[in-house]
């Protein structure tokens, strides 16, 4: 792989012992795997306020907004892992996105996303894995102009399928993840290479 491919992986979690966050950090294993540069961001690091534009207007961008805006900026990818909150994504997710597509003086309207590649993946304790929170992602991110695989994986009954470590019981499931980050950074590498 000649070109070395950024990949920015996070979760729509802040919860500390976040099943999406044990998830992403197995695709961006894989990522890596394949030769990608991969940074894992913690949303909880991040001090957002709800979006508002009042605020915006007044106060400007938070500077911790700014700086998640900064890493967007500095990838080619995505690896995002976000559990399903009644049937969509996160507030957390949702929030830090509404401010990374903030424009700044002389940038140019959805400057962080657009042409981006992006696998989404989700775990949840239910029955279908975050599923439908998938869909409700992967909207989001069409719209933002991010050109989003059409693999993504989904594990059920996460409390039960990945050990306390962050490692998915199931060798096939494990593997599978892995061959999600691995995708993407094959696929960044024909895009940008």
């Amino acid at each position: 792989m000649a070109y070395r491919p950024r990949i920015l992986a996070l979760a729509g979690s802040t919860r500390i012992d976040s099943f999406n966050k044990k998830l992403v950090r197995i695709a961006a294993d894989g990522a890596r795997e394949a030769g990608a540069e991969v940074t894992v961001v913690d949303l909880r690091g991040f001090a957002l306020p709800i979006f508002e534009e009042d605020l915006e207007a007044r106060e400007g961008m938070p500077e911790a907004a700014r700086k998640l805006k900064a890493l967007f900026n500095a990838h080619d990818g995505l690896l995002i892992a976000s559990p399903e909150y009644n049937s969509s994504i996160t507030p957390v997710l949702k929030n830090a996105i509404d401010w990374a597509t903030r424009r700044e003086a002389g940038e140019p309207p959805l400057g962080s996303f657009r042409g981006k590649t992006a696998v989404i993946l989700s775990a949840s304790p239910g029955p279908l894995g975050g599923l439908r929170g998938l869909v409700a992602l992967r909207m989001l991110l069409g719209n933002i102009q991010v050109n989003v695989l059409p693999e993504q994986q989904t594990i059920a009954q996460a409390h039960e399928a990945l050990t306390p470590e962050g490692r998915l019981k199931d060798a096939a499931q494990e593997a599978a993840v892995k061959a999600l980050g691995a995708r993407l950074a094959e696929v960044l590498a024909r895009l940008h290479g």
